[in-house]
């Protein structure tokens, strides 16, 4: 906990809930309290080692040599763990078997830690848990789990069709088409869970209709329209717009042929258009203070400037700007000035922010939304069920965000001040009616017909 008093983070020893107070604020009398018999620093009633000098001991017990001596690249994670806000939560932590078991074999084994060595220990969420910590600490570097998890479920399912031109065909389109795709889009970023999605659902398309094609005594090039209209007419399949795309990109690369699927052309949102409502959450969630100050904001900037949730969750502290009254966000290319009410939310947020890591979180975390993994963002998902809680449906809602803002503004503003293509700008402006340019050329029009007599 940390003391009201003087901040410290030590165990309570009086006070309330909400205020407690650590031993040197209850009593500053330092003839009153025992010291821990190991460091001779903490304050207690107890003969007994304190939580911190305990923790160090079994962390060197499982970690360290006989003598109990640390490998040189696993001293930031002991740090990490020894010097925890709160060391009851990391004694717990490595108290679980599990913790346990993992850290006596990375103890054990002689190499250094790095992922590889990782890789092959059992995964889960505690391994994943322990990797973020020792990444957080410097202790390894980072690296895309999602990638490397989306890598791994792709050779599973390639591997797992055994006629081998069916095989060669699912590799080329999973691995040569979307992964060489999402490598390109990502750069230097991490997977966002959307794209991870996306992937997996085109595979699965794939996948699923081979399996439908071996199923009916056919092949990928045996394939004919008919056959694939018989496909399209069975109410059960999933995934129409998927294994349409593979089907296209079958025909491109000669694996079928004479084959024809359709794309459907995104014409506006599906979903109700509701301004009202718009403005009634953006009202409720810059005055109600019930609601959690991270979920209001993400919600505003959703509500207001039609930021996915994947973007939302990536946005870190160098993208907020404060410069005495003002406060921007940069989303794209042009920083956006909050107004008022909002700005003073944000500054809150950013004075208030913290993740639920208790265990190895760097001081200086970049991310504007902290997650439970050291030195790693909240994640969208997450985000998206925060939302959901308050009452915000991100689809619906920045759907209506983006079809208003469509209305007021040029595509290219739009572009650059909501970090989105030129293209998605221009088609929400076409969907809304708002399309600049056939406003701009009606004014010329019109200009040109009142200069003649």
């Amino acid at each position: 906990m940390s003391c009201s008093g003087c901040g410290a983070a030590a165990q309570a020893r009086s006070g309330t809930w909400e205020a407690p107070l650590c031993a040197k604020c209850t009593n500053p009398d330092p003839d009153f309290w025992g010291r821990c018999p190991v460091c001779t620093i903490t304050w207690q009633l107890s003969p007994r080692p304190c939580q911190r000098c305990v923790l160090d001991q079994q962390v060197r017990d499982l970690l360290g040599d006989a003598n109990g001596a640390l490998r040189p690249e696993l001293s930031p994670f002991h740090e990490a763990l020894t010097k925890a806000e709160r060391p009851d939560i990391a004694l717990a932590w490595i108290s679980r078997s599990k913790a346990r078991d993992l850290l006596e074999r990375i103890g054990r084994d002689e190499r250094p830690v790095t992922h590889e060595v990782l890789d092959e220990l059992p995964p889960g969420k505690v391994l994943a848990h322990l990797r973020s910590v020792l990444v957080a600490t410097g202790a390894l570097p980072p690296r895309d789990e999602r990638l490397i998890a989306l890598e791994k479920w792709i050779t599973t399912t390639v591997q797992g069709r055994t006629d081998l031109a069916e095989r060669r065909v699912l590799h080329g389109y999973a691995v040569w088409h979307h992964m060489r795709r999402l490598r390109r889009r990502i750069g230097d970023d991490h997977t966002t869970r959307l794209q991870d999605l996306n992937v997996r659902c085109h595979v699965t398309a794939a996948d699923n209709f081979l399996t439908w094609l071996a199923g009916e005594g056919l092949t990928l090039e045996a394939c004919t329209q008919p056959d694939l209209e018989r496909w399209m007419a069975d109410s059960t399949v999933s995934y129409r717009d998927e294994t349409g795309h593979f089907v296209r990109w079958s025909v491109q690369h000669r694996h079928a042929r004479g084959l024809t699927y359709g794309t459907v052309r995104w014409t506006g949102p599906l979903s109700t258009i509701d301004s009202e409502k718009r403005w009634a959450d953006a009202r409720r969630l810059l005055n109600d203070d019930t609601l959690p100050t991270p979920d209001r904001v993400a919600g505003l900037l959703l509500i207001l400037y039609a930021q996915k949730i994947a973007t939302i969750s990536q946005l870190t502290v160098d993208d907020v700007t404060i410069d005495g009254d003002t406060v921007a966000i940069t989303f794209g290319t042009s920083p956006v000035v909050l107004p008022a009410p909002l700005a003073s939310l944000v500054r809150e947020f950013i004075a208030t922010r913290r993740g639920k890591a208790k265990i190895g979180t760097p001081d200086d975390v970049p991310w504007l939304f902290p997650g439970g993994h050291p030195g790693q963002p909240l994640s969208d998902s997450q985000i998206g069920k925060r939302l959901h809680r308050i009452g915000v449906r991100p689809k619906q809602d920045r759907s209506t965000a983006l079809f208003t803002l469509a209305t007021e503004l040029p595509a290219a503003i739009l572009a650059r001040m909501l970090g989105i293509h030129i293209k998605v700008a221009v088609q929400w402006q076409q969907a809304s009616a708002g399309d600049w340019a056939a406003y701009a050329a009606d004014v010329s029009q019109r200009a040109s017909h009142s200069d003649q007599p």
